[in-house]
C-alpha cells in the first residue's frame, strides 16, 4: 500500500493549490481526481467557462463597440452555438493542461478514480485500477454541483442547470433563469447580450442582496435596458415540458401567470460534492446542502482531515478557495507563512456590465452607525471612458468615514470593474484617505481616474460644495 503525507481529493482551485504548496515544502502528496479533465468546476463547468462565455458574448454582440467610431459593426455571418462555445472549449482544455502540468511539476502522484473513506487515514480509489492508499492528512476539496429540487424535471436539453447549460446544441429562442444570485445574473446578462429574450424569476425584491443597494438597482436598470425581464417576488410552481421541442415550455408562476419560453435554467444554489465519500461512516460532521463543517483552520471534527473550497460553502469563490487550500497546509505542516484568510477581499460579478465591490456597503455603514460620506464618478466623464465609448452608464462609488476621510468601501459597476476593484481593495486594506488618493498620480487617460474624481466629489460633499449631481451628463 502506498503511503503519503497528504492525500488531496479534487483538483479544483483549492485542491491544486494545496497539493502544490505541500509538495513545495517537501511533503509526499497524492491527489485523486474522478474526472479525466483536471481543474474541477473552476476550470471545467464554473468560473472560467462562464467568464469566457461572457467575453465571447461581448465580442460577438459588439455590446461595447456599436457605433463608437460612427460605424455600426455587423457580424459577417450568423453566429451559431459553435461560435459561442468555441473559446470556452479552448480555455478549459488549455487550463486543464496547465493544472496537470503544475501537479506533475511538483511531483504529486495523481490517481484517477472516485475516492471514498475506508477510515480516517485510508482512501479507497475506484477506477480502472482499484486500490487503497494511506495518508497522514487528508484534504477534501471536492467542490460542488448544481442543486436539483425534486419538482424540476431536468432533462439537460431544455431544462438545464449551470453545468448542462455549457453543452447546449443550439441557441434558445428565449430563456427563463430561476434565481438572481451571481450565477443566475451572469448567465441572464450573457444571453441578453446575445439577443436572446431573457426572463429572470426571483423570489425576493432585489438581486444580489449582498451588494450596495444603489449598485444592485443600477444593474437591474442595465438588465432592463438589455431587454431582460426580471420577475421579482415570484417563483415557478409548475412545469409543462412538451415532447415536441418545437413547442415552448410552459412555466406556471406563483402569481398565476404562465411563462412560455424555449429553455429554462435553474441557477438557485449548489450542493457540496460529498456523495459517495462515506463521510458518515467515519463520523465526519456535515451541514446543509451537503457541506463539510470546518473551523477557522479549515479542519473538520476529525483532526487529520481538512476541507476547503466550495464543499465548505460560503463564500465559494475560486479566489478564496485557493487561499483556503494554502492556509490548510499551513496548519497541517506548520509552514508558518499564511495563517488565515484575508479579512478584506473583493467580490466580482461577471455580468454585463461587470460589478465588483470591496469593504462596506452604504447599508452596512448605516447599520454600524458610521458617520459616512460618499463620492461618485462616472465612466462617461473620464477621458478614457469617452475614448472607449462607454455606453453602460458605469460608475464608481466611494464610501468613507467623514471625520478621518478614511475610505471604507468601494463599489463599481461598468467595464472591467472586476479589474479596477483591486486598487480599491488596497485603499480599504491600508486605510487610505481621500487626501491620500487625490495625491496619487495615474497614467492618463485611464479608468483609474474614476478613483480620483470620486474623491474630489466626496470632498465636495463634505464641504457642501457638490460640483456635479449624481447622474448629471456633461455635454
Amino acid at each position: 500500500m502506498k503511503s503519503f503525507d497528504l492525500i488531496v481529493i479534487g483538483s479544483g482551485p483549492a485542491g491544486e493549490k494545496a497539493a502544490a504548496k505541500a509538495a513545495y515544502f517537501g511533503h509526499k502528496v497524492a491527489l485523486i481526481e474522478k474526472e479525466h479533465q483536471y481543474g474541477g468546476a473552476g476550470v471545467q463547468t464554473g468560473t472560467l467557462p462562464s467568464k469566457t462565455l461572457k467575453e465571447t458574448a461581448l465580442y460577438l454582440s459588439g455590446v461595447y463597440q456599436k457605433g463608437i467610431f460612427g460605424v455600426d459593426k455587423e457580424i459577417g455571418r450568423e453566429t451559431g452555438v459553435h461560435d459561442f462555445l468555441y473559446r470556452k472549449n479552448v480555455v478549459t482544455n488549455h487550463m486543464h493542461k496547465i493544472v496537470k502540468h503544475n501537479l506533475y511539476k511538483h511531483e504529486i502522484e495523481v490517481f484517477e478514480g472516485f475516492a471514498s473513506f475506508v477510515d480516517t487515514n485510508h482512501i479507497k480509489i475506484s477506477g480502472e485500477l482499484e486500490q487503497t492508499i494511506e495518508g497522514k492528512y487528508i484534504l477534501i476539496a471536492t467542490g460542488s454541483y448544481p442543486y436539483h429540487p425534486e419538482h424540476i424535471p431536468f432533462d439537460n436539453k431544455r431544462v438545464l442547470d449551470s453545468d448542462s447549460i455549457l453543452s447546449i446544441k443550439r441557441f434558445p429562442k428565449s430563456i427563463c433563469v430561476l434565481g438572481a444570485g451571481v450565477i443566475g445574473c451572469e448567465y441572464a446578462t450573457i444571453f441578453g447580450a446575445m439577443g436572446v429574450k431573457t426572463f429572470v424569476v426571483n423570489d425576493r425584491d432585489k438581486i444580489l442582496g449582498f451588494l450596495d443597494n444603489e449598485i444592485s438597482e443600477a444593474l437591474v436598470s442595465q438588465m432592463k435596458k438589455n431587454d431582460i425581464n426580471i420577475l421579482f417576488n415570484n417563483s415557478i410552481v409548475g412545469f409543462d415540458v412538451p415532447e415536441n421541442e418545437a413547442e415552448p415550455l410552459h412555466l406556471q408562476l406563483k402569481t398565476g401567470e404562465t411563462l412560455n419560453v424555449d429553455m429554462f435554467l435553474f441557477a438557485a444554489g449548489r450542493s457540496g460534492r460529498i456523495k459517495g465519500l462515506n463521510c458518515a461512516s467515519i463520523g465526519l460532521k456535515t451541514g446543509e446542502r451537503e457541506t463539510v463543517l470546518v473551523n477557522e483552520k479549515f479542519q473538520t471534527n476529525i483532526s487529520n482531515i481538512y476541507a476547503v473550497g466550495d464543499v465548505i460553502g460560503f463564500p465559494a469563490l475560486a479566489s478564496t478557495s485557493m487561499e483556503q487550500g494554502r492556509i490548510a497546509i499551513t496548519h497541517m505542516f506548520d509552514t508558518a507563512d499564511l495563517e488565515s484568510l484575508a479579512a478584506i477581499f473583493p467580490y466580482g460579478i461577471y455580468t454585463v456590465p461587470e460589478v465588483s465591490m470591496v469593504g462596506v456597503t452604504e447599508e452596512q455603514a448605516i447599520e454600524q452607525n458610521i458617520d459616512y460620506g460618499v463620492g461618485y464618478s462616472y465612466y462617461r466623464d473620464t477621458a478614457r471612458g469617452m475614448i472607449m465609448g462607454d455606453t453602460d452608464n458605469g460608475y464608481l462609488k466611494l464610501i468613507f468615514e467623514k471625520k478621518s476621510k478614511t475610505i471604507i468601501g468601494v463599489h463599481i459597476i461598468g467595464y472591467i470593474a472586476t479589474e479596477l476593484i483591486h486598487y480599491g481593495m488596497q485603499l480599504v486594506q491600508e486605510k487610505k484617505t481621500l487626501d491620500n488618493l487625490i495625491g496619487s498620480v495615474f497614467n492618463y487617460p485611464t479608468l483609474h481616474d474614476l478613483y480620483k474624481y470620486a474623491s474630489y466629489d466626496g470632498l465636495g460633499n463634505l464641504a457642501g460644495k457638490k460640483v456635479k449631481k449624481a447622474g448629471e451628463v456633461i455635454g
